[in-house]
């Protein structure tokens, strides 16, 4: 294989991501080791390159009910049993990480996976890595701010010179080793403000939209200052590209779909508003059939029910990326692969087809 050599397929990226959390499965009660979650995962990026999808994303969290703190360790043990799918983070916590240390660690990436690596930033979730790795919450946006304009500073050059306010300065700095592409594609992860979408159009990022739910018609605001933002840096439409990420669960029949996904769903939001502080009551079927309404920007049905949601979205946004995750809510992998499996031949080419029009 030539170097940075991907087959790119006309029309939208489709793919999926993880964040390794550790629920139990609502039906058993068990709850995987995070070994075996990590493995899993290994063999969820496996199938998602044989099955032709396009991107596969690990996210990182610094809590014992998640496997994974390290995505660029796992990305490139999955670099190493992959061919053509990129491999990104989902997200990295850029506000507490060095970004030379995390230049060096995608570069490495991206010579392991022959110029495959990608990077979505962004806070995350949760606030742990920062008393973890001696970060102030309250210096956030400047930590953000700084963390980004250095790394896409390492990104150009070899050696770098670089002042700042957070970490020590560089003098002539050698910058090692060099990815194989010429820029290590960079998106910024957006959940809902305006800020951060601004952000990303000045700095000429992606933009990741997380879209986990309600009217996706409420988060064109921000593309639209995503864009407009990126022309007034001075930068060109057609090297913005904006990303739409999401939950979802592919059945036979939409009904189907809501019956199985249900109780995962439920489960993982219950888990995931406790580990946030709150109250971890589970959703109601009720409520769940209202997020998962056609008009809605939940990704639960038949196929056909998949394709028609990102292609109304993408009028919406005119994106050029969807990934899903799907693994969530002690989910176990069997029906993971199973959603794999129809995202990948059943949805992604007619979405790619329709979207290459």
């Amino acid at each position: 294989m030539k170097e940075g050599s991907i087959t790119k397929q006309p029309g939208m990226e489709i793919g999926i991501y993880t964040l390794a959390d550790l629920g139990p499965d609502p039906h058993t009660g068990k709850t995987i080791s995070a070994r075996q979650r990590v493995a899993e995962i290994i063999e969820a990026g496996k199938m998602a390159d044989e099955a032709g999808l396009d991107v596969f994303g690990v996210g990182e969290h610094h809590r014992l009910d998640y496997a994974v703190s390290a995505p660029p360790v796992v990305l490139s043990a999955l670099s190493q049993v992959t061919k053509q799918i990129k491999l990104t983070s989902a997200t990295t916590v850029l506000n507490t990480v060095d970004p030379v240390r995390l230049f060096e660690d995608f570069a490495t990436l991206d010579l392991l996976s022959n110029g495959r690596a990608e990077i979505i930033a962004g806070r995350g979730a949760f606030i742990e890595s920062f008393p973890l790795f001696g970060y102030d919450m309250s210096q956030y946006d400047e930590l953000f701010e700084e963390n980004i304009e250095l790394f896409r500073k390492l990104s150009t050059n070899e050696k770098v010179t670089w002042n700042g306010h957070f970490r020590s300065a560089l003098r002539e700095a050698q910058i090692s080793p060099r990815p194989v592409q010429k820029n290590i594609p960079l998106w910024v992860g957006v959940g809902g403000t305006p800020e951060s979408a601004a952000r990303a159009g000045r700095l000429g990022t992606g933009l990741a939209l997380a879209i986990l739910g309600g009217d996706p018609l409420r988060f064109k605001p921000l593309v639209d200052i995503y864009r407009e933002a990126a022309s007034q840096a001075g930068f060109l439409p057609e090297d913005l590209k904006v990303g739409v990420t999401g939950h979802a669960f592919i059945g036979e029949t939409t009904q189907q779909a809501k019956d199985e996904f249900f109780p995962y769903y439920s489960n993982y939001w219950g888990y995931l508003n406790s580990q946030r502080g709150g109250v971890g009551t589970r959703m109601s079927r009720a409520e769940f059939n209202q997020l998962s309404a056609p008009e809605t920007a939940l990704f639960v049905g038949s196929s056909q029910q998949i394709i028609e949601k990102i292609l109304h979205q993408n009028e919406l946004f005119g994106h050029q990326r969807f990934i899903a995750q799907m693994d969530i809510g002690g989910m176990p992998f069997k029906k993971v692969a199973e959603n794999i499996e129809r995202l990948a031949t059943e949805v992604a080419p007619v979405v790619r087809r329709e979207t290459s029009k």
